[in-house]
């Protein structure tokens, strides 16, 4: 009876924390349409994007029906109220912003725990899983991105957002492979909150690229070979040397 409860207490929890997730995201969607000065239908629709946009692409992908986000009315419901609330406060303030942070970050391990276990329970392998809990974490910012006709954030230039995704949706997957998914949850959602906010409050970002230096001898010589320049002292070299080589009868 009491683990019977504990179960049901933890999902009500991991529950708040789904929909929270969703009230800041679609805020941040009202938010970034505020920013692109779009009208109340904007607002709407890119806190919808935002905030449900990664649970619909990954119950499409998975293909077992209607998306929850459309069957179960507090989603749709709690992502309205995010746009209207977006609409008529400017989130300016420092305990505000800090609010939605903490909400996001919560979510992101939360939304990539319930993917990854989506995935497994539909017969999916162990990468899959991790994949579409990564693409339910960061799938609605992503969206909202593409629509405003920018590059997505998680694509770079931003602290780790993607990356905290993927290390909770691994640990779901290791955890729920040894039949401990609901502890799964809670590591997945404490972690990836932890990782965001250490990157966010150190700057941590992945790098965008890795130039191999090599050296300027090497690189002349390379460029050189590559162009025929090379080649032709080479050639030209042995052309001298043959002209001033004396004749052998002499």
């Amino acid at each position: 009876m009491n683990a019977t409860l504990g179960i049901a207490t933890l999902g009500d929890a991991i529950r708040f924390v789904d929909l929270a997730g969703v009230l800041a995201n679609a805020i941040l969607g009202g938010i970034a349409a505020r920013a692109a000065r779009l009208d109340l239908v904007g607002f709407v629709i890119l806190a919808i994007l935002s905030g449900l946009g990664g649970g619909m692409i990954r119950d499409t992908l998975l293909q077992h029906g209607t998306p929850v986000a459309l069957t179960d009315p507090y989603y749709l419901a709690v992502a309205l109220v995010g746009a209207v609330i977006a609409f008529f406060i400017r989130f300016k303030g420092r305990y505000s912003r800090l609010a939605l942070l903490l909400l996001d970050v919560l979510a992101v391990g939360c939304w990539a725990a319930v993917g990854a276990q989506k995935a497994l329970e539909s017969g999916l392998g162990w990468l899959p899983a991790i994949l579409l809990g990564m693409v339910t974490a960061i799938g609605g910012g992503m969206v909202r991105d593409v629509f405003l006709m920018k590059v997505p954030t998680v694509f770079g230039g931003n602290t780790l957002y993607a990356t905290s995704a993927f290390v909770a949706s691994v640990e779901m997957v290791v955890l729920s492979s040894l039949g401990l998914p609901e502890i799964g949850t809670v590591v997945a959602i404490l972690s990836a909150a932890a990782l965001s906010l250490l990157a966010k409050r150190f700057g941590w970002i992945l790098p965008s690229e890795i130039r191999i230096r090599t050296p300027k001898r090497l690189s002349g010589w390379l460029s050189g070979w590559w162009s025929g320049r090379g080649r032709l002292k080479v050639r030209s070299a042995r052309t001298r040397s043959s002209a001033v080589e004396p004749d052998a009868e002499d």
